[in-house]
């Protein structure tokens, strides 16, 4: 058998197939970015977010201080810019969401696309009422006085104190309570207790144990966490099983949050791409700003020893400290999410991304440890404020940017002007996090449903206005207890198996020495030498290893899910891991999906379709195979050109495709045919 390559008619053929000519309106077909900038801002934008400013200064703080740096670093370059740079990599080739791109990559892994976006939503969906109550607190900074600075407001509960309300209580030897003065007996009847003496309460059924009434009788709350629990979230009292009614200001601001993102998504990366040079470069003027006023305040440096300045080598040996560190990196590049291949998909083919991924990943570190003095330096002035150590003031989570900080600013000169550019900060990081989770949802549907992209407002505006719909649970009286919910399991374990699975199925199933020939000859980087041995080690070895060991952990020290004090009811317990389910599951899902259609078989449901390829290159492949269809029958018997694309010359050649003869054409085998 001998295999042919024959033409009718060469001038018709020539006319029609061997040179195309692609139009500048079908390259926007799908929407690219306008320059450079406007990836790389978007990038560096969705990389910072709420963690780097309120987890990682208090992981440094908790494990050794600069210690920390060590595995910080050592985990940055094992796990996160390896991750960083694969997903880049996959985004860049085939200009594809991770929807449509994993069903060519390897059929039988169509599923994982399908978990990265359900992943995306679940995030965004409360991510939008922490920016919610981010909206709240601006709205509340335009005062003369801040709201969360005293305990005389109609809101506070009767536990809120402060020094400066309780002084002129002090003064009288009576004790603050309830916004007011009351006696030492009247103190103690509050608790259940009687009076001792002066000082001291006493357990009516236990005559020989005494209680410091000052300190112990009564819980106190802050004037910050009392304003937190009971104007801003109204959440007092409140259970899984009496959620309470919703809180309509927060559902403005929930509503106004959905309607920015709607409005900067309307058009895509068109016009996100213009915001972000404002919000991806405003966080880091603003911290700049607040560490300058921070450093000249009484305390600053108290607050900068704690975190940075006291190294404790001995945390080192300790398991949980790398665990930190490791968990830290995976979830603030936000690698697995799909977000890093949905931004890359709309790249120029020959860009560099590995330039990209190097830069921005230690471009966030570098900005987790800045953000770190702005906001210890604040904290240190806080302590001496009250006349406590930086630990007493040291919070992790929401609780620092909503309890500690407000508090801290309230103590500033022009404490208002403060409380409002670190708002505004914290929206603008947040807002670049959500603009890529929501556009890794609306890419994936337009590449799943190409037809809709020219309803893209439309498409847009539901998918908003649907996530406002389902974050409503969440701004009722109880609604921090599902918001709680979903940042403990919508991202947590599922995540780790996402990134995971990508690396195996990229490195192992397509194969490591594939993929670094598609980044060398098909997008055409040059890869030093060096370079390549660090991605093949951390591909194949240190990068799955260390996910694989994070998996574990994750699953060995895991805890009920808990807000503060509440641990959550069994039932709701079982809940949360139905949400952890709700992307995993389409893994099997998607598996079992391409089986039962039968379209492939055997090794075809691991191998890559025809289809994983550039953009440019589909488009051929499309063009080809509707104008051979018209022959079809006459080339089946004689013989076809087979064509392929050279990838090569594609920097050279932006403005037209050139096909070339060759004797055997995967990807393309559907296209050739042998005769006898």
């Amino acid at each position: 058998m001998k295999t042919t390559a024959m033409v009718e008619s060469p001038e018709e053929e020539i006319s029609t197939t061997t040179t195309i000519k692609l139009q500048e309106k079908e390259e926007n077909e799908r929407d690219n970015w306008e320059s450079y900038s406007e990836f790389f801002l978007s990038c560096l934008g969705y990389a910072l977010g709420f963690g780097n400013i309120w987890r990682f200064p208090y992981l440094c703080y908790k494990n050794g201080g600069a210690v920390f740096l060590i595995p910080y670093v050592t985990m940055l370059l094992v796990t996160g810019i390896p991750m960083f740079f694969l997903e880049f990599v996959l985004g860049q080739y085939v200009s594809l969401s991770p929807v449509a791109l994993f069903p060519k990559l390897s059929p039988i892994f169509s599923g994982l696309g399908w978990g990265m976006v359900v992943l995306c939503t679940l995030v965004a969906i409360y991510y939008n009422v922490i920016l919610a109550w981010t909206l709240f607190y601006m709205f509340a900074s335009f005062s003369s006085v801040l709201p969360w600075g005293n305990c005389t407001n109609d809101f506070n509960s009767p536990m809120c104190f402060t020094e400066l309300d309780a002084a002129p209580c002090k003064n009288q030897s009576l004790y603050y309570y309830n916004k007011t003065c009351v006696s030492v007996s009247d103190y103690c009847h509050v608790a259940g207790l009687v009076e001792h003496n002066q000082t001291h309460c006493q357990d009516p059924l236990n005559t020989t144990t005494t209680i410091l009434s000052a300190n112990s009788a009564i819980r106190k709350i802050s004037a910050a966490e009392d304003y937190l629990q009971n104007r801003v979230l109204a959440m007092t009292e409140r259970s899984w099983e009496n959620m309470g009614g919703l809180r309509w200001e927060l559902v403005g601001c929930l509503a106004l949050a959905w309607f920015i993102v709607g409005a900067c998504l309307i058009k895509g990366v068109k016009s996100t791409g213009k915001v972000v040079y404002f919000t991806a470069t405003f966080p880091y003027v603003v911290m700049v700003i607040l560490l300058i006023r921070g450093v000249t305040l009484e305390g600053y440096y108290t607050g900068i020893e704690y975190y940075f300045l006291k190294p404790n080598i001995s945390r080192l040996m300790e398991l949980e400290v790398w665990s930190d560190a490791a968990t830290q990196i995976f979830y603030s590049i936000g690698s697995s999410f799909g977000c890093l291949i949905t931004l890359a998909s709309y790249n120029k083919f020959n860009n560099n991304c590995m330039r990209d991924a190097i830069i921005i990943a230690f471009a966030n570190s570098a900005s987790s440890v800045f953000a770190g003095f702005v906001i210890f330096s604040i904290l240190g002035f806080l302590a001496t404020e009250l006349g406590v150590e930086v630990k007493d003031v040291v919070r992790s989570g929401s609780g620092l940017v909503f309890v500690a900080y407000p508090a801290a600013i309230n103590r500033m000169p022009y404490s208002p002007v403060w409380s409002i550019v670190f708002f505004l900060m914290l929206i603008t990081v947040g807002l670049d996090t959500q603009f890529c989770m929501v556009e890794t949802l609306t890419t994936g549907i337009f590449d799943q449903f190409q037809h809709l992209r020219k309803k893209k407002p439309l498409v847009v505006t539901l998918v908003c206005l649907g996530m406002f719909v389902c974050g409503l649970l969440m701004v009722t009286e109880g609604g921090v207890f599902m918001t709680e919910l979903f940042v403990w399991q919508a991202s947590g374990i599922s995540l780790i198996i996402m990134g995971l699975v990508d690396i195996i199925l990229v490195q192992y199933i397509y194969g490591c020495g594939n993929f670094l020939k598609l980044i060398q000859e098909e997008i055409g980087i040059h890869v030093p030498l060096l370079l390549r041995g660090y991605w093949r080690l951390t591909w194949l070895f240190l990068t799955p290893l260390c996910l694989a060991l994070l998996l574990v952990l994750s699953c060995y020290y895991a805890i009920p899910i808990q807000f503060g004090s509440y641990i959550f009811p069994d039932k709701i317990q079982i809940l949360g891991w139905f949400i952890c389910a709700s992307s995993v599951v389409c893994l099997p899902l998607g598996a079992i999906y391409v089986v039962w259609k039968g379209e492939k078989k055997g090794m075809e449901l691991l191998r890559p379709t025809p289809e994983f390829c550039p953009q440019h290159t589909r488009k051929l492949l499309g063009k080809t195979y509707s104008s051979s269809t018209a022959t079809s029958s006459k080339e089946q018997r004689e013989g076809v050109f087979r064509y392929t694309y050279d990838n090569q010359g594609f920097p050279e050649h932006k403005d037209e495709i050139k096909l070339r003869v060759i004797e055997a054409a995967p990807p393309f085998t559907h296209l050739a045919t042998t005769s006898d």
